[in-house]
């Protein structure tokens, strides 16, 4: 693949490399995940939830994919 210039920029996109290498999906999916744990952790900050207190009230739940907002 030759680079293209493209306002000041040279080569592929970041995407397109990762897609080259066979590492998008991983690399996205590690993504969504770090997202998710941040936010849970901001959620669990702010209301003053700790690990335990949380594992405690979502153990006797079952897991469905309709219960998280």
């Amino acid at each position: 693949m030759s680079p293209k210039i493209e306002k000041n920029r040279i080569g592929q996109s970041f995407d397109t490399f990762l897609r080259d290498e066979g590492r998008h999906e991983e690399s996205t999916a590690q993504a969504i995940k770090r997202v998710l744990a941040y936010q849970l952790a901001t959620v669990m900050h702010d209301q003053h939830i700790t690990k335990a207190a949380l594992g405690e009230e979502t153990s006797d739940q079952p897991l469905s994919a309709g219960s998280v907002t």
